[in-house]
């Protein structure tokens, strides 16, 4: 069967494909974007609203029936060459209990794992994506375990845009699974775990590890990523009502090329309210339109202002981070369309 399989792929026919924790696309539409030839055949998401994206965007709307409840039969109808997944990672973040395998969050992946023995025809291929912190936990020990034992190789990887040329501090866990004879292209990686903070792809677009200070290597991944403007939208295209904002007069060039005070009444509803400038400013994220790099933002984005994303700075004070001059650069919350709209997710969000 392996050997079928493996003359299956190599003959470029179309990978089929589920794609489980489907949320609102991104992991099909990354594969679209990769030039696989591919099929997604099932897609399996407990979430209606992210269903109805996803619905929106390709036309097919997500099983959303438990996980916990497929068996091993019904996984080998859909004859699958390659597995999708994203579980949930509430429980392996930083800032959660992190209860692990003892969440019960994550006991649908769990679920996978135990029925991937029994299916009578095992995928070729998985990929799985995590937060950091995956890599450490029971369910990672139980996961590499169950994979081991079934003859897959696996590859993984902590891995951030910014290695890729993107503005987004976003490091993520991802493990890429074969099934033997099916072997990887870069067999030195087999069976590792790398993280590494240096570009990826450079100029000559070979794979690249290297080893260095996490520090130095950021300095060097900042000179390759395009800077944050490069993401905004022009306040033409900024929607909204305009609400009241107390700021200062700076004669400043700001980031919409304008030389007075004025702010676009279109991106009022987006500056941050004085109150909580005075009140947060010292935990704030800061970036400026030159910047290269932002942090992660976070579902309580325009909720909260610490620790759910950068804010932009859209007056360039002539010292930049100064704490008593955070007023006077107008800082706004990024709008829903520049949080989406980044080169690496292009979906679109029905009204």
């Amino acid at each position: 069967m392996a050997e079928e399989e493996l003359q299956r792929i190599d003959e470029k026919k179309p990978w089929r494909v589920l794609e489980f924790y489907s949320g609102i696309g991104g992991m099909r539409y990354s594969l679209m974007a990769s030039g696989v030839v591919a099929e997604v055949v099932e897609a399996f998401e407990i979430n209606d609203s992210a269903n109805d994206v996803y619905q929106h965007n390709f036309k097919h709307r997500p099983y959303q029936g438990n996980i916990q409840s497929l068996t091993a039969v019904d996984l080998d109808k859909y004859n699958a060459d390659a597995w999708l997944l994203s579980p949930p990672c509430q429980p392996y973040t930083r800032q959660g209990l992190q209860k692990q395998s003892g969440d019960a969050r994550a006991f649908s992946f769990l679920r996978i794992l135990e029925l991937i023995p029994h299916t009578s025809k095992p995928p070729q291929m998985l990929f799985v994506e995590n937060v950091v912190g995956f890599e450490t936990s029971d369910t990672h020990m139980e996961m590499i375990d169950t994979l081991t034992k079934l003859d897959y190789v696996t590859q993984e990887f902590i891995l951030s845009p910014l290695q890729f040329g993107v503005p987004y501090s976003r490091p993520r866990y991802f493990c890429l699974a074969k099934r033997k004879p099916l072997p990887f292209k870069y067999q030195h990686s087999n069976n590792k775990l790398l993280w590494s903070p240096s570009l990826l792809y450079g100029c000559d677009d070979q794979v690249k590890f290297g080893k260095c200070e996490a520090e130095e290597g950021l300095d060097r991944l900042l000179q390759f990523c395009e800077p944050v403007e490069k993401f905004l939208e022009s306040a033409a295209h900024v929607d909204g009502e305009p609400s009241s904002f107390d700021d200062s007069e700076n004669g400043s060039k700001d980031c919409y090329g304008q030389e007075d005070d004025s702010v676009p009444d279109s991106v009022h509803q987006y500056l941050v309210p004085v109150s909580l400038i005075e009140r947060w400013g010292n935990a704030m994220d800061i970036v400026y339109p030159d910047s290269k790099r932002c942090c992660c933002f976070t579902k309580s984005y325009y909720r909260y202002v610490k620790g759910t994303g950068s804010l932009l700075a859209t007056v360039q004070p002539k010292i930049k981070g100064k704490e008593s001059c955070l007023k006077e650069q107008r800082l706004r919350y990024f709008t829903p369309r520049e949080v989406k709209h980044s080169p690496l997710f292009l979906l679109q969000i029905p009204h």
